[in-house]
């Protein structure tokens, strides 16, 4: 139940106003979503920074709305609940990922919503929780803000004994890869290879030491990665860039692999031949262009296959942070200042994050 009867119609927050928008956000005021009674309002505290930001403010995959409020790894506490929403009560520690809206609002939902796959709705699409718009018309805004807007049903309960910090980059870092390996069986018996370590590629090798993998291989271009990977609990790694004849000296070796990198260039061909029979490669890196080009042979000769994943719905979400809690996964995290957003953004862009930025509210913490 709301803690007051009016609600809030301006918020303050990190704004891109153009192309030109990374490392020049303005802060400045913006409309939420108009209140609903299915709504959450969030006081922002931790907000990680994803590469999405960056594509969205630069309008890399597609024309941004702009004026435009990024960040969808937000965490926070709720201070205004919705009547209809029964999951959260004010004074509650929450979070947000990537999604905030889906058709599981209507009376008749989608077969996807309905099953409880939000994530894949096809009635409308997801609204995203930036630079999307909401079922009501409303435009999203994330979480480089001071409060964020978003309907109940996508705003999750942060377990005790996971930080806050800890807790942000795995609503949309966390789910984009714990969903792939889970949906495709990582456990006991797999192995297990992860391409790219960075923001996503590092969580991958924490979920699948924590989902039980027989071995954990980390895939990446430099040798100077090797330290951290194994630091992270791999089993092995391979420097593309470094050792000359890696496709052929480990193909056949895998069953799962989840490729994270979003390079037109990589090597996916090779990629595939790091596959047994009936392999999977499972792409969540979204490059701005074209994937490489790829044979039929690629799959045909082993019965492998090349797959896609989109981070997770709600109730997935709130399995991977409980499983984080139990087992005490811990990303790798460097935090930030709100007000340091446009220099953090920045080098989040030239890939100095290890592995990822967390901005913090210091005003609301």
């Amino acid at each position: 139940m709301s803690s007051r009867q009016g609600h809030q119609s301006t918020f303050m927050g990190w704004v891109g106003l153009d192309k030109s928008s990374i490392g020049k956000m303005k802060w400045q005021s913006f409309e939420p979503k108009p209140w609903e009674d299915t709504d959450v309002d969030i006081r922002v505290t931790h907000c990680g920074i994803c590469g999405s930001d960056l594509h969205t403010l630069r309008s890399g995959w597609g024309p941004t709305m702009y004026p435009c409020v990024v960040g969808h790894e937000i965490v926070g506490i709720a201070v205004q609940v919705g009547s209809k929403v029964d999951h959260i009560k004010i004074g509650d520690r929450v979070g947000v990922g990537a999604q905030a809206d889906s058709c599981q609002n209507r009376t008749v939902k989608c077969s996807s919503c309905a099953r409880g796959h939000e994530n894949q709705c096809f009635n409308i699409g997801r609204c995203d929780t930036y630079n999307g718009v909401f079922l009501n018309g409303g435009k999203s805004y994330g979480g480089y803000a001071e409060y964020n807007r978003t309907p109940g049903h996508f705003v999750v309960r942060i377990p005790e004994g996971l930080e806050s910090a800890h807790a942000a980059p795995m609503l949309c870092a966390g789910i984009t890869t714990y969903a792939p390996l889970k949906n495709n069986g990582c456990g006991p018996g797999k192995r297990v290879g992860i391409i790219g370590i960075g923001g996503l590629g590092h969580f991958g090798i924490l979920w699948a030491k924590a989902l039980g993998a027989d071995r954990v291989v980390g895939i990446s271009r430099k040798e100077s990665k090797r330290f951290d990977v194994l630091q992270l609990g791999a089993d092995a790694y391979i420097a593309t860039d470094d050792e000359v004849s890696w496709a052929h000296d480990y193909a056949g070796s895998l069953d799962l692999i989840i490729c994270t990198v979003s390079s037109p260039k990589m090597p996916l061909r090779d990629y595939m031949g790091l596959l047994d029979i009936n392999g999977l490669l499972v792409q969540v890196g979204a490059p701005e262009d074209a994937l490489p080009t790829l044979w039929a042979f690629d799959f045909i000769l082993k019965s492998k296959s090349l797959s896609g994943s989109c981070i997770g719905p709600p109730k997935q979400i709130e399995e991977m942070l409980q499983l984080a809690a139990e087992k005490g996964v811990k990303p790798w995290v460097e935090e930030r200042p709100l007000s340091d957003a446009n220099h953090a953004i920045i080098d989040m862009e030239k890939g100095l994050a290890r592995y990822r930025y967390i901005l913090v509210n210091e005003q609301h913490v």
